[in-house]
């Protein structure tokens, strides 16, 4: 048999063994329909032409021709000079589009990127990593049942009265998709997220659940605390005590609500901000809460698949210790002399103390969101006084005696004149027990 002009595929070829079988009455046409996944029809069709025309018969017709559909080679240098004189650096979308608007060149952005990768001035982004299959997650039932939280860093107030970037923390309700609460702040620490908390808390209660990323103000990324699931952080602490569930992201698609959220702020409220001419911090959380989101909440809200509100009301005594909850706390012990160090400050415990205080006591630190400072031993607030400088060490030991310092330099030790070690030959193995050194 002669040299094929065109090569076949490996399907080509495989069809070719197929259907000589069946020209040879090997199989019957029922049999080469199945295994080759065609209708009988079709299989008559390529038996025909097999017949007729050899192995060739299985090629397409159309292979090794041009296009009916391609560009005239006239149409096609002329984009091409226009492209390499005007737009050199211009991408396929944007060429097909100045190409129809100022040349009146009607050709598909497809055409365009194909001609701009011949001719080496377009190079075709690699395909993007799908990785793992995730499956998409179900909206909650109730209302409350889990808030979506993060915070987002922009330039909302277009830098007007020198704000600069601002940080925007938001909540929004995983069943319904309202906002829940937004409100500007100067970072994502600690301080603002408790204030941010503690105000959401009093006006709806508690939620189910809080859904964030493992920023490092609501989850501890070290190794340690991978190693000790005890160790926790100030956010995880404070809910832990009021027993709302953290949970923790593992990509930014997880928690998708509040990421696109924040994709349509970043448009619609920067223009409303401006519309209204806000330059202050103040002003634009008054108009987020009075007026953007009740506006926002009415067009884009869903209804919950349970019209119940799973927010549990605080306790009397949530509600009293809600302060003490968000504060920031730390552990200290106590001194000989009943002092206790904190961020380089010096606190005397004084004699009248509603608890006993012994040394050695481990106490709480609380650092209030209003700026004030409390140490707590067993549920007590300890009365301290603030020391201007740091208190000098005891020398005598004792539970409650405090001692006087010396403050008199020390003078150092010198050996006698007889001393072993000014001796030339002295060495310390060369020593005899019954040596003993003069003090001088």
């Amino acid at each position: 048999m002669g040299h094929d002009p065109i090569s076949m595929s490996n399907r080509e070829i495989d069809r070719y063994y197929i259907i000589r079988k069946l020209l040879e009455k090997r199989i019957a046409t029922t049999t080469a329909a199945t295994q080759l996944a065609l209708s009988p029809r079709q299989v008559k069709r390529l038996k025909k032409r097999v017949r007729l025309s050899g192995k060739q018969g299985l090629i397409h017709q159309s292979r090794g021709r041009q296009s009916n559909h391609r560009l005239p080679e006239v149409k096609r240098t002329k984009i091409m000079t226009l492209i390499r004189t005007r737009y050199p650096d211009f991408g396929p979308t944007l060429v097909t589009e100045k190409l129809t608007e100022k040349h009146q060149c009607i050709v598909s952005d497809e055409t365009v990127r194909q001609l701009m990768i011949t001719a080496g001035l377009w190079t075709p982004k690699r395909g993007k990593y799908k990785g793992p299959h995730r499956q998409w997650r179900a909206r909650k039932d109730t209302f409350g049942e889990m808030e979506q939280f993060d915070g987002s860093y922009h330039h909302w107030l277009e830098d007007r009265g020198g704000t600069g970037e601002l940080c925007l923390l938001a909540s929004i309700d995983d069943a319904t998709g309202k906002i829940t609460k937004a409100v500007f702040a100067a970072h994502e620490g600690v301080v603002p997220v408790f204030t941010f908390w503690r105000d959401y808390l009093l006006k709806n209660g508690k939620p189910r659940a809080i859904y964030l990323d493992k920023f490092s103000t609501y989850k501890m990324n070290q190794q340690v605390a991978r190693e000790n699931h005890e160790t926790l952080t100030q956010f995880q602490r404070a809910m832990r005590e009021l027993n709302i569930e953290p949970i923790t992201a593992h990509s930014p698609e997880a928690k998708g609500r509040i990421e696109r959220l924040f994709q349509t702020l970043q448009d619609r409220l920067v223009k409303e901000l401006r519309l209204q001419g806000i330059n202050d911090i103040v002003t634009a959380n008054h108009f987020i809460e009075v007026t953007f989101i009740p506006d926002y909440n009415k067009k884009f809200d869903v209804v919950a698949s349970s019209p119940d509100d799973a927010h549990r009301p605080l306790t009397a005594k949530e509600q009293s210790s809600l302060d003490m909850i968000f504060s920031r706390q730390e552990s200290r012990v106590v001194r000989n002399d009943f002092t206790v160090s904190y961020q380089n400050t010096w606190y005397q415990l004084t004699p009248d103390q509603p608890v006993t205080v012994c040394k050695k006591d481990g106490i709480r630190v609380e650092e209030w969101l209003d700026g004030s400072l409390k140490l707590r031993l067993r549920g007590q607030v300890l009365n301290v006084t603030v020391l201007p400088e740091r208190p000098k060490r005891l020398t005598t030991k004792g539970p409650w005696i405090l001692a006087k310092t010396s403050t008199a330099p020390r003078t150092p030790w010198k050996p006698g004149p007889n001393h072993p070690w000014r001796k030339r030959n002295y060495h310390p193995s060369t020593t005899t027990n019954n040596l003993i050194p003069s003090q001088g």
